[in-house]
């Protein structure tokens, strides 16, 4: 069952409430790709769905959180919660750019990768959040009793609207991110000219369908990192995980150390330079132009032992 309250209960106002009572946690709440419908087709999650123990569909909260509307979970929340919030995805007939949503509050804990690739709004927890967490930093919570976490990229494309971050530094055009937790789709989504420092290793997906910009992680990356990259650059440290720069359209990809195999794996365009890596053919090992050598120089490395995969 579900109830749907009028403006109450938020101090700060913002649209209805519709809440959901959970008895066990459910998978992929508020999650606007629906886990990635377009590649199963429905099989695995599909928007007319039922939340178990509910009358409310999966796609009833997607729709409610478009509407500005808040989302109130009364137990503790699976995996995947608020994936892609605030994207407007083509695949279900939109812009594909971001769109304004309300907040989603949990009233016990959240697991694992909440808030992948989340562009908008903020989630607030009552309980523990369980790492990788998705695209998103703690502020300091307008709500009491809440922790409150909003998007990496939301902050830098649009300002901290009055929030404080915990564990970050944001100033002019650099957002540095030291608060030790471990991230997904660090910069997801990435449109302005930013540089995004994370510190310390993060998992999958680093720089997804960023466009300018540049992410830096200090540390190693888990699979997919660059995955559809479409402008700016990605900077790592260490090493990353299979599958960097898959799907690539354009941008650069500089990694610090081993890129992994299956590297480049159905890349269009842009490059990648790294000391190592196994990419699938057409990609392949080129020589280091003067230009390439420059600008490792000016990111911080010596071109030496660096090879170039196009």
């Amino acid at each position: 069952m579900f109830k749907i309250f009028g403006r109450k209960s938020d101090e700060r106002g913002e649209g209805e409430f519709l809440e959901i009572a959970v008895t066990e946690p459910v998978d992929c709440l508020g999650d606007f790709t629906f886990n990635f419908h377009w590649q199963h087709q429905g099989e695995k999650l599909d928007p007319s769905w039922k939340i178990p123990g509910n009358d409310l569909t999966f796609g009833e909260v997607v729709d409610h959180l478009k509407n500005g509307g808040n989302v109130r979970i009364n137990g503790d929340a699976g995996h995947r919660l608020g994936s892609s919030m605030g994207v407007d995805l083509q695949y279900f007939g939109g812009s594909g750019s971001d769109l304004p949503v309300g907040d989603i509050y949990v009233e016990g804990d959240v697991d694992t990768r909440m808030g992948i690739s989340m562009t908008r709004g903020s989630i607030y927890v009552k309980g523990q959040v369980k790492e990788p967490m998705g695209n998103v930093v703690e502020v300091k919570s307008r709500q009491n009793g809440y922790r409150q976490f909003r998007s990496i990229t939301d902050i830098v494309s649009n300002g901290l609207d009055g929030d404080k971050v915990i564990g970050c530094q944001f100033a002019g055009k650099k957002f540095i991110i030291h608060d030790g937790t471990v991230k997904d789709t660090v910069g997801a989504r990435l449109d302005v000219d930013v540089d995004i420092v994370k510190k310390g290793d993060v998992d999958l997906s680093t720089g997804i369908l960023m466009r300018q910009g540049s992410v830096r992680i200090q540390g190693n990356t888990g699979k997919n990192t660059g995955a559809l990259l479409n402008g700016g650059t990605i900077i790592i440290e260490g090493n990353t995980d299979d599958f960097t720069a898959i799907d690539m359209i354009k941008g650069t990809i500089i990694v610090n150390g081993d890129a992994g195999k299956f590297l480049a794996a159905n890349k269009k365009n842009g490059m990648i330079l790294a000391k190592k890596g196994s990419p699938i053919p057409p990609a392949s090992e080129k020589s280091l132009q003067n230009e390439d050598q420059q600008l490792l120089i000016s990111n911080g490395f010596n071109p030496h032992d660096f090879k170039k995969f196009e």
